[in-house]
């Protein structure tokens, strides 16, 4: 049923389907907003004690501990906090381990942060594109035969999931010895992953870890050594590790929001293995109410490479979107409007939004199309 008539006291917050910054976990937002003015045993805010101070080191320490656990990182990979974002790695990384190699980088493009991607790496050395699937519109990932990988390369670059396209990998792509690079800004924690597959797993926290800010970077020991020493410090894996993050004032609030989190991920879900039961468990309700439509809904990936963070979908004209957007905003479900390159909706679900909210909008979106339909 729709729910109608006036919003209860708990039901003030509204179900926000952004695709980043996105939702973040209510009781993460609520511990925060306790401890806001002053950490406990602290006497100040997160925001306003050192970054080489003993509590924020236990944060810091924490975070990362919990990164390790979540995702059984092994001893030989460094985790490092960042500024910059994602695009700051697209860049980052090949100038670290492509730059001055003589060698060339693969790059497989599943959409726009792919391309987004390989344009920046092109600024640091040779590229080569081993699958493209702009033909199709992005609507998928490649099969094995149909990557032309190089033996040689420096290292093989994909986007585990295209937020804009709602394209996602469900395992790890293999790319023999090559190290492999990963963009997972949007889908990081979203189920337990094979780190040893990874030279390099990057992910800008703002879509499924924590708020903007801060840049989660695995990356392996033996990639860290690469980084040269003429580059400028806060752009070289080597110094930002060895300095354990700690060149500069790192984004602070972030990193302690990152670790509320992971410590939600531990204790309240009970693991990534139990985040993607619920992860598979949303997308299906959505998925479900497209598939069964009979062509009133319109999803844009294939089946078999859908997303489980990112659903976009449209329906057959465009007349009807203003209704479905302000019918739905009735409803609290909000920033629903699909990317300008695909169109539509765009439902982003990520880790922390609740499943009530992805059952109220799929319960809105048929009522919606018995309306219209």
């Amino acid at each position: 049923m729709i729910r109608k008539g006036k919003q209860k006291k708990m039901e003030k917050r509204v179900y926000n389907f952004a695709a980043g910054p996105a939702v973040l976990p209510l009781s993460v937002l609520e511990q925060a907003q306790r401890d806001l003015v002053c950490l406990p045993g602290c006497g100040m805010s997160i925001m306003e004690m050192s970054h080489r101070s003993a509590p924020f080191t236990e944060v810091i320490e924490s975070t990362e501990a919990n990164l390790r656990k979540l995702l059984s990182i092994p001893d030989n990979y460094r985790v490092l906090f960042l500024q910059g974002g994602a695009q700051l790695q697209f860049a980052m990384a090949p100038m670290n381990i492509l730059r001055g190699t003589g060698k060339t980088a693969d790059y497989v493009l599943t959409g726009t942060w792919g391309k987004k991607a390989m344009g920046q790496a092109k600024t640091q050395g040779p590229v080569r594109v081993a699958w493209d699937g702009g033909d199709e519109n992005y609507s998928r990932i490649p099969k094995a035969d149909e990557l032309d990988l190089n033996p040689e390369a420096a290292y093989v670059h994909v986007t585990s999931n295209e937020t804009i396209q709602g394209v996602q990998f469900p395992t790890e792509l293999e790319a023999g010895n090559v190290p492999l690079l990963c963009d997972s800004s949007s889908d990081l924690l979203w189920k337990p992953v094979d780190i040893q597959k990874y030279g390099i797993l990057y992910a800008c926290a703002q879509k499924n870890v924590g708020p903007a800010g801060v840049t989660i970077v695995i990356i392996r020991d033996d990639l860290v050594e690469m980084s040269a020493d003429d580059l400028p410090v806060m752009l070289n894996y080597k110094k930002l590790s060895d300095a354990k993050s700690l060149l500069n004032t790192p984004p602070c609030f972030a990193i302690y929001m990152v670790k509320l989190v992971t410590e939600w991920l531990l204790n309240e879900v009970g693991g990534l293995d139990k985040m993607h039961e619920l992860n598979q468990k949303k997308a299906q309700l959505l998925y479900d109410v497209i598939d069964s439509s009979g062509g009133f809904y319109l999803g844009h990936a294939k089946p078999e490479c859908r997303s489980l963070m990112n659903v976009p979908f449209r329906m057959q004209t465009d007349e009807l979107d203003k209704q479905f957007m302000d019918g739905a905003a009735e409803q609290n479900l909000v920033t629903l409007k699909g990317h300008r390159s695909v169109g539509g909706f765009r439902a982003s679900i990520y880790n922390a939004m609740p499943l009530e909210g992805v059952q109220l909008l799929a319960d809105f979106m048929q009522d919606f199309q018995k309306k219209h339909g």
